[in-house]
């Protein structure tokens, strides 16, 4: 489909646009994402009608602008979050020549990198929503929708959102890149594991991180970690700490909320022996999905660790 030719053909006809080889239907959803009953209790609704003034991109694109909806598919949006922090991977899957404002069709498209080649996915924009709320990624700010079309998009590549129902990370920062993963297992880690990290940081590679466990039962450890589940890996410092030196890391959780509650954590004691610059320039505390928390508790904790780049 040439995004280009379609969007021009509907705007001559005052028609927007909608996707035949990816209906407004549930054979688009896949029929065992849900129940029966609720699978019959989907409708689909473009921006317009849900938004008085929807936008595509609101202040730039950031990690905080995705929280899961009711799919599971936390290793798509892990790769995403990771992908907001590197501009120059971002443009090219979500290309700047679209929007809600001028020339506006009901028609997007983004890019996936598929079996050696960038591969052009265009959709509509009538996206799924369940009792009034979104199946799909639901955007923090009501009015900016890049997180769940992009979605719709990978959706639309994968087949169905049923097929974004467990996936692997590694998979994902790959069809979001066109880069080189590499994965290092956190039960048997390399030595070098904190200089990794640091080193994957300062390349500007994208990270993620998952924890072991069975993806769809999403259950909550009592120190705040989810089993199952997919994280973003944000950043990785050394801090002067009390007499010595903390190697750090920082992760976000795809839902947009729940967060690790030991030690480094958005309250926790430790930040109190840390100095101001360095506490300032580094804590966020809001229940926003990212925390810091050591290295040591980072391998405790995780089972995987990934890292993308464009080169090896």
């Amino acid at each position: 489909q040439d995004f280009k030719d379609l969007r021009a053909s509907c705007l001559s006809q005052g028609l927007l646009f909608e996707d035949a080889t990816f209906p407004a239907h549930i054979s688009s959803i896949g029929p065992t994402l849900l129940p029966e009953e609720k699978l019959w209790q989907i409708h689909w609704k473009r921006p317009t009608e849900l938004q008085r003034n929807p936008h595509l991109i609101m202040d730039g694109v950031s990690r905080f602008d995705i929280m899961q909806g009711e799919i599971g598919d936390c290793w798509v949006l892990a790769a995403l979050g990771s992908l907001t922090l590197r501009k120059q991977f971002l443009e090219n899957v979500l290309p700047k020549d679209q929007g809600f404002q001028d020339d506006y069709a009901g028609i997007f498209h983004f890019r996936f990198w598929q079996y050696g080649e960038w591969v052009d996915v265009v959709i509509d924009d009538r996206l799924p929503l369940l009792n009034g709320r979104y199946l799909s990624v639901h955007p923090r700010t009501s009015n900016e929708f890049w997180p769940s079309l992009l979605e719709k998009a990978y959706a639309k590549l994968r087949g169905s959102y049923q097929n974004l129902n467990g996936g692997y990370l590694s998979d994902a920062l790959v069809d979001l890149t066109g880069g080189v993963q590499v994965q290092f297992s956190l039960k048997d880690p390399p030595p070098d594991l904190e200089e990794i990290l640091k080193a994957a940081d300062r390349s500007r590679c994208l990270m993620g991180c998952s924890t072991s466990g069975q993806a769809r039962k999403n259950i909550e450890l009592r120190n705040g970690i989810v089993q199952g589940h997919a994280y973003t890996v944000t950043g990785a410092v050394k801090i002067p700490y009390k007499n010595g030196w903390k190697h750090i890391i920082r992760i976000w959780n795809p839902w947009g909320h729940g967060e690790w509650k030991g030690p480094w954590s958005d309250g926790s004691p430790q930040w109190d022996h840390v100095e101001p610059k360095y506490r300032e320039a580094l804590l966020r505390n809001k229940d926003d999905g990212e925390f810091w928390m050591s290295c040591k508790n980072f391998q405790e904790q995780f089972s995987w660790l990934y890292i993308c780049n464009n080169t090896p």
